[in-house]
């Protein structure tokens, strides 16, 4: 089963500081006014190969902390992964919401939130979850 903007939503929600808002390109998520995680939106400035899986399915992108590692998941999954989308907010990964695996897909999200996080909120979140 297909993850979903609501699968994200419940993640984000158990991370501490994030909130949600809605942007021109869709739904996006915000620690501390930091995006880390959002729905992705077919704008002109992305490659036009790109541009029409974007267009065609729910796409997401999230915050990574290294761009090695953004080469590392598209050369694991090229099927789930996209190639670079656009240089703005570098480092980062977009993917097929279809294609992804539950639960690598809650680790990207929690990573991309703690990318952003201030240390103290990752200290709760942390704790919260016996770290």
């Amino acid at each position: 089963m297909a993850a979903t903007l609501d699968d994200l939503r419940r993640i984000a929600q158990g991370l501490p500081g994030s909130e949600e808002r809605q942007t021109t390109g869709g739904a996006a998520w915000f620690v501390r006014s930091k995006l880390y995680a959002w729905e992705c939106h077919p704008w002109p400035s992305i490659p036009e190969d790109v541009r029409a899986i974007v267009a065609s399915e729910l796409v997401v992108g999230v915050k990574i902390a290294d761009p090695d590692d953004a080469l590392a998941l598209r050369q694991m999954e090229p099927g789930v992964f996209l190639p670079p989308t656009t240089r703005w907010g570098e480092p980062k990964i977009a993917f097929r919401m279809a294609g992804i695996d539950p639960g690598h897909f809650a680790e990207l999200v929690t990573e991309a939130w703690r990318v952003q996080a201030p240390k103290y909120l990752r200290r709760e979140h942390d704790e919260s979850i016996g770290l």
